[in-house]
């Protein structure tokens, strides 16, 4: 698929090119749940079923929540941890604007939203003009993609008013395996790559294995640092001060007259 469309991230939006569709949608006719349902035929399976045609609230096509909801959340499944680039939003037709305005986007490994990290949250929509259909650029890992919106604490702003939802069709679209990266999911992540994640886009670790460093963890600790991204100093109490294994942090070569421990760091009294 070739063409532009509407990116929105942290309330700016810019053109991007729809060449992204090449990643995989992950949610497409995956496990759904949603707060509550206004009758049978509107469950949260709508908003992962393929199918938005009819927009209209009361199309059958679209995901509904019981009308005037203080909380209204909807979530999908993704079937384990996968690497993910942006999500699609399709809000339905027929509510007020004002029903969805504050809606927030989250991806998670559990099925609470806290637990995970906060993609989106409008601030800047108005009930005059609200985007939509909407692409959330969301580059985490993660096992569930959360939808949340409420309104617990009054007074509501400017042009507020119930929440509900509301969702036609909701794709993810990234990769299926959590270390894989490229358009195409083509590209292994590097082999030093902390639980082995990367970036979708440029394959950069998010953090590295113990005695690795660097954008893409190929590059040894210096020597006198070890762990996690060589942020530790060796012991200047190993035999040979502030020589130690670049992984764990243990003194090669033994320890210093009056000390013992695999890093030297008991004094033997």
């Amino acid at each position: 698929m070739t063409g532009m469309a509407l990116l929105v991230c942290c309330g700016w939006v810019v053109l991007l090119s729809l060449s992204v569709q090449a990643y995989e949608n992950l949610a497409l006719h995956q496990p759904a749940w949603q707060s509550s349902t206004h009758f049978y035929g509107y469950t949260a399976d709508r908003a992962v079923d393929g199918m938005y045609i009819d927009l209209s609230a009361w199309g059958g096509q679209c995901a509904s929540s019981d009308m005037e909801q203080t909380t209204a959340e909807w979530r999908v499944d993704l079937g384990g941890v996968k690497n993910i680039h942006h999500v699609f939003l399709q809000h339905a037709t027929g509510y007020r604007n004002s029903a969805f305005l504050g809606f927030s986007v989250y991806i998670s490994n559990t099925t609470n939203k806290e637990d995970g990290v906060l993609c989106f949250r409008d601030t800047h929509y108005t009930s005059a003009k609200i985007l939509n259909p909407v692409n959330i650029t969301c580059p985490y890992h993660g096992r569930y993609v959360i939808y949340y919106n409420n309104r617990t604490h009054r007074p509501y702003p400017k042009g507020y008013s119930f929440t509900v939802i509301g969702l036609c069709e909701v794709e993810v679209y990234g990769c299926p395996s959590p270390r894989h990266y490229g358009k195409n999911c083509s590209l292994k992540c590097p082999q030093n790559c902390q639980n082995g994640y990367c970036d979708i886009v440029e394959g950069t670790c998010f953090a590295c294995k113990p005695g690795f460093t660097g954008p893409r963890c190929d590059l040894e600790c210096s020597l006198g640092l070890y762990g996690v991204n060589c942020l530790q100093n060796c012991s200047l109490t190993c035999g040979i001060p502030g020589n130690c294994d670049r992984k764990t942090g243990y003194c090669n070569g033994g320890c210093q007259r009056g000390w013992k421990g695999v890093m030297c760091e008991e004094g033997k009294g």
